[in-house]
């Protein structure tokens, strides 16, 4: 079979040559596996790593090769992938680099919803799905501009001035140049460390000098407990303290469908305590 080739651009404009037909791809971002199952590449996917979750169903036909930090080489080398999927952040830039110079690698930038649009949109047409990846991202435009209205009627202007922990020991919570960020402020709450880049370690004396509203403890990649929230409501006791789920404000891919509907719910049921 002749093959053919085109030129991509990925979101840190790089330029990334991807040979026809693309038939094996590995994904070492988990939403972005779930997306890539979206639209509808079960075959075509070889290659996931051990935190791609979703979809349940189908992750388990797929090879796992290692963590999004700590993958295996030698085991991508054996899948003769035409083509990997890697985001900046989440991945081992040392690894990515390796991996650079042996198959084509388009690399994810995300730090806002415009970002998530713009990524499931460049990998519709990569992988042949433009008609399918547009259809999402205008599914998930309507449901986010409907959250912005309902969170008007139900905030008004004052979002509430809340602290997102992703970390214990030491404490960690997320700045301003993330998705995570971008996800706070479009659920209707407002980051007391939106002054702060990437993801700051604080300690009790900060918590209780920033005097949050609210506190909300991320399902990942911390895993909270009970003992927490009375650990943290003795240090901020006059916060709302509750856990999320971390899914709904760090995974940008097709998960997204679920996050207007799960920020509304939330932030009902903050303002219902």
């Amino acid at each position: 079979m002749s093959s053919s080739s085109d030129t991509y651009i990925d979101q840190l404009a790089r330029q990334v040559v991807i040979f026809r037909p693309l038939k094996r791809i590995i994904s070492i971002v988990p939403s972005q596996t779930e997306l890539l199952f979206y639209l509808g590449l079960n075959e075509e996917i070889v290659g996931i790593t051990k935190f791609c979750v979703h979809p349940k169903e189908k992750i388990k036909q797929k090879i796992k090769i290692g963590g999004t930090k700590n993958l295996n080489i030698e085991k991508i080398r054996q899948l003769k992938p035409d083509l990997i999927i890697v985001n900046k952040e989440e991945n081992n830039e040392e690894q990515v680099n390796e991996l650079m110079k042996e198959f084509p690698v388009w690399m994810s930038d995300i730090k806002s919803l415009d970002d998530a649009y713009d990524m499931i949109e460049k990998l519709g047409i990569i992988v042949g799905k433009q008609h399918e990846s547009k259809k999402l991202i205008n599914e998930i435009r309507l449901q986010f501009d409907g959250l912005k209205n309902k969170l008007k009627s139900t905030l008004g202007d004052k979002p509430l001035k809340t602290i997102y922990l992703i970390w214990r020991n030491p404490y960690m919570t997320i700045g301003a140049d993330t998705f995570i960020n971008s996800m706070l402020q479009l659920a209707g709450f407002r980051n007391c460390y939106e002054n702060k880049l990437r993801y700051p370690e604080i300690s009790e004396v900060d918590l209780e000098m920033a005097n949050p509203q609210l506190i909300l403890l991320s399902s990942e990649p911390y895993p909270f407990k009970e003992k927490h929230i009375e650990e943290l409501q003795h240090i901020c006791p006059n916060a709302q303290i509750t856990s999320v789920d971390g899914e709904m404000f760090s995974w940008y891919g097709s998960r997204l469908l679920l996050s207007a509907a799960y920020f509304e719910k939330l932030v009902n049921e903050i303002k219902a305590t």
